[in-house]
């Protein structure tokens, strides 16, 4: 049995930075590896490094099992990735991809089940909260003004939005992300 309080590390210690040697990040990152949930997240053309870098502290926080960074996404190392993520880029798996599309017919390859949702605020969208969630999942939020990809939401099995009320149409790719992700454990991993 894992003893989490042993993984688990402040903001602090994070800044600190990870263990320098290779021999201390690959066992941080085995120990870390037992613990993850059958969750992806794709980024399809975000080009915020802050959002990136908070996406990593995203899916760190909810242990998501890798990050696909696609097409005009940047990739670590780079330092507002780095400062944004508080160093998760260390220990979240990620891989990059010229198109998300690539990405996620990758991904369906090696996952038969694997349902594949986009967050999008289109015709067939799907309020959030009323989406009936399964893993393993995969989650893709798009780029910052034009949104997930045409290509992309044509391969997608559902499409998901969050309601707004206000006078702006959006919220944050990062702040949609994490409502949805938060969702998605209550729903099939907190039962």
């Amino acid at each position: 049995m894992i003893d989490k309080r042993k993984l688990v590390l402040n903001a602090k210690q994070l800044r600190k930075g990870l263990p320098t040697t290779d021999y201390g990040l690959q066992k941080l990152r085995k120990s870390v590896d037992r613990r993850r949930n059958a969750i992806y997240i794709v980024l399809d053309n975000v080009l915020d490094t802050y959002n990136i870098g908070s996406i990593f502290r995203l899916a760190d926080a909810v242990a998501a099992k890798k990050i696909y960074l696609c097409g005009g996404t940047e990739t670590p190392p780079n330092h507002r990735i780095k400062k944004a993520s508080i160093n998760t880029t260390e220990v979240v798996e990620w891989e990059y991809y010229a198109s998300a599309s690539e990405a996620i017919s990758k991904l369906k390859s090696q996952n038969s089940n694997l349902q594949v949702i986009a967050i999008e605020q289109v015709e067939e969208s799907v309020q959030y909260d009323k989406f009936e969630y399964k893993l393993p999942l995969a989650l893709v939020v798009g780029h910052e003004t034009s949104g997930v990809s045409p290509e992309v939401l044509k391969i997608v099995d559902g499409v998901v939005e969050l309601p707004m009320f206000g006078v702006n149409k959006s919220l944050n790719v990062m702040v949609s992300l994490a409502i949805v992700l938060y969702e998605v454990i209550e729903r099939t991993i907190s039962k």
